[in-house]
Parts: C-alpha cells; structure tokens; sequence
C-alpha cells in the first residue's frame, strides 16, 4: 500500500510516501521520495523554537513540500495521487500549534481526494511511535541510503531529499526481547520491547530530556542552538575526563532518569571558574569550553548506557534499539557499540551482553515523514487509529 505521511510536530515540515506491505509479521518499506524544510535558521537568533514562528512556517512550507514530493521522479505523479491509500499525520506529542497545521494540511488533502478515493484512510500517528519504529529503516545491506539532496530555495531554510530507497528485511522474530532507548529534545524513555505489537516503558526523564539538556548546557557555552550537535563537535576537542559531573540516577535501581541536576552542575562549574568580568568569546577555540563539553557530554550519555546495559542483562534482550535526535550523537553509538563488543547500526553480534545494536541511518534520526509513515502502517495493521485532534502531551502507550 502507498502512505502519505506528514510531520509537523516541531521545527521540521516533513512529507514523505512510501510503499508498505508485508503485515505485522515482516513489515517492508521503500521510501518513494521523502523531503523535509528545517526552520532553525528561523529559531535560532531566539536560541529555541518560537511555537508561532513554527506554526507560521509549517502552513507556508507544506505545500512546497508536497509539490517536490509529486515532483519527483521516482515518486506518484499529481495524476496519480489518487493511487495514495492511507494518509498518516502526527497528531502528538509536540507543539499544538505546530501539529494542527499538519492536521488541517492532512484533514483538507483527505477531504479532497476522498471523493473519488473512498477506501484512504486518514491515520493519526503518534510521533514517538515513529521514532520507536525507525529501526525498521536500519538493515545489514543497503545503506547507509545513497541520497540526492538539492536545495530548495533559501527561504526553505532546508534540504529536499529527491531520492531515497530503502526496504526493511531485518530478521525481526529474532529481535525480541528487545530494549529500545528513545532519545530526543523532549524525550528520554526506556521500553521493553517483546515484539513489533507489545512494549513496556521501564523508566522515562522525571525533569528535562537529555537532548534539553544539550541545548541548554550549549547556550551557556554560548554555542548556537540546536546545542546537541554543537556539543558532539566542540567535546571532541576536549578531555572528557577533565571534570567529574555528576552522573544523577546511575545508582539507582530503577530506570528513570534526571538531567536538571547535571545541567545546574555545569552551571555552577562554569560561574565558578570563569572570570565574572570575562566570557568566552570564541568557545570554539577555548581548551576550557572544550573539556566542559566532553566532560558534560560524557557524564550525561554514561546514564543511558549505563540503565541500557542493566536492563538488557535483567530482561535477557537480544537487541538495543536506539532512536530519536540524540541517536546521532556519534559519541552516543559508539559507547552503546562499545558496551555489545562489537555490535554495530548494520546488527552485528556482540558478545559481552549477547545482543546487536540497531539504530536507523542519520536521515531518520531527527524528526521526519519517513517514520510518521511507518509508524502509521504499523499502526493500521494494529487497529489503533486515533483521534485526528493535537494533542500536545501524548505519551507512549503501554501495548
């Protein structure tokens, strides 16, 4: 079946279509074009996103985006639009003003295409789910994707992928008991994963997500948002050993997490040790910002690894499956790869937990159409359409 899936919960306006099939059993995707319009140019000189400033860009950006993705070769034509069987849009968690507008985009398409189209459907997607489906893109062979990116005009403020192939054919039965890490701006959750149709949230961020955390350690280092990725590269230039941040909840024997008290210690190392009359004027060439950095960076992923790897040993889990912003942090993959000897994004077998580590290529880390669409197909295959309403603080349901 082919879906039309829309994503707007944040800062990234995202449609993709993608041929599904195969059933609960062996899902199977290929991605027939897929694009996305960033707004951080937009959102940046504010050091965050601006909720009506991402509402206002989303409603100009969708029907570009669209138009590149009926434009491109390798995907439907206009006259074939009416081909398109199901219509998946996220309707939670996220920014209501920013998720109406992909709703009233979808709900208006839905509308118009139903009258000759009687058997689409229009599926409300929950954006987590999306990113807990994602390693369903990742596979031994095939990737990472070999992608065409152009420009599509500097108001766009992003990258239209014009090309983008890829099918799923992981050997999924041999997955589970799986534990999948959820890391992002918003979010930081651990599930057990049991299979494609059933989880269990072990623990979850009871103050600010990790990837928060990044961004506002990074705006006190005077680094421009999003944080996350300005971390990543300024730590490697610093030791992460330098300075012993506290690792809050490591110890502790359930799996939550907590990241305002490392973000408060940062806070406090660098009043305490930067001249008050002075800043760091370029934190780029600063040996200094370097090792806070790492040492931040170090300390607040050795959490993640740390609950990972603890849980993995107490559910038996054959696999890790990492996913959402912060599963780019390629410190992140490393310590994760680190902690299964040997396993890699491709499932290769590790031998000290006994289990491979999977997480999607880069493209599908950060919020986009591709997973709004599998997540929806997964999503009619379980039966679980829901109201096609924003709803701003949806949460990841146990199945």
């Amino acid at each position: 079946m082919k879906i039309l899936a829309i994503e707007t919960s944040c800062d990234e306006t995202a449609l993709a279509l993608l041929e599904a099939g195969g059933g609960i059993r062996s899902p199977k995707f290929e991605i027939l074009g897929s694009a996305i319009a960033s707004q951080i140019p937009i959102h940046r000189p504010f050091g965050g996103v601006v909720p009506n400033l991402a509402k206002r860009e989303h409603i100009k950006n969708l029907p570009i985006v669209l138009e590149q993705i009926l434009g491109s070769p390798t995907s439907l034509r206009k006259s074939d639009f009416l081909r398109i069987d199901a219509i998946c849009v996220t309707v939670g968690p996220g920014l209501e003003p920013a998720l109406w507008t992909g709703i009233e985009f979808a709900k208006k398409l839905y509308k118009e295409f139903k009258i000759k189209n009687k058997k689409l459907e229009l599926i409300g997607t929950n954006h987590l789910e999306g990113h807990l489906y994602s390693f369903l893109l990742a596979q031994k062979t095939e990737f990472p994707i070999s992608n065409f990116s152009a420009r599509v005009g500097s108001s766009f403020g992003g990258q239209f992928s014009k090309k983008s192939k890829q099918k799923s054919q992981l050997p999924i039965t041999k997955l589970f008991p799986a534990i999948a890490l959820i890391v992002s701006g918003g979010h930081t959750i651990l599930l057990r994963m049991d299979s494609l149709t059933k989880w269990k949230k072990l623990g979850e961020t009871r103050d600010d997500a990790v990837g928060e955390s990044f961004d506002k350690v990074a705006k006190m280092l005077g680094l421009p948002y999003p944080g996350g990725p300005e971390i990543q590269k300024l730590a490697k230039k610093g030791n992460p050993h330098a300075i012993e941040f506290p690792r809050p909840m490591i110890h502790d024997k359930n799996y939550d997490f907590s990241y305002s008290g490392l973000k408060t210690s940062v806070l406090y190392y660098l009043r305490d040790n930067i001249d008050p009359h002075k800043s760091i004027s370029n934190p780029y060439e600063s040996a200094f910002a370097a090792d806070v950095a790492a040492s931040f960076q170090e300390a607040a992923l050795d959490v993640l690894v740390k609950k990972t790897e603890r849980a993995v040993k107490e559910f038996g889990a054959k696999s890790i499956l990492l996913s959402g912003g912060v599963a780019a942090n390629s410190r992140l993959r490393e310590l994760l790869k680190t902690s299964t000897q040997g396993g890699s994004a491709s499932g290769e077998k590790n031998y000290k937990l006994k289990t491979v580590f999977i997480a999607p290529p880069m493209d599908f880390n950060t919020d986009n159409a591709v997973m709004i669409g599998v997540a929806g197909y997964m999503s009619m295959l379980r039966k679980k359409n829901r109201r096609i309403t924003a709803q701003g603080n949806m949460g990841i349901f146990i199945q």
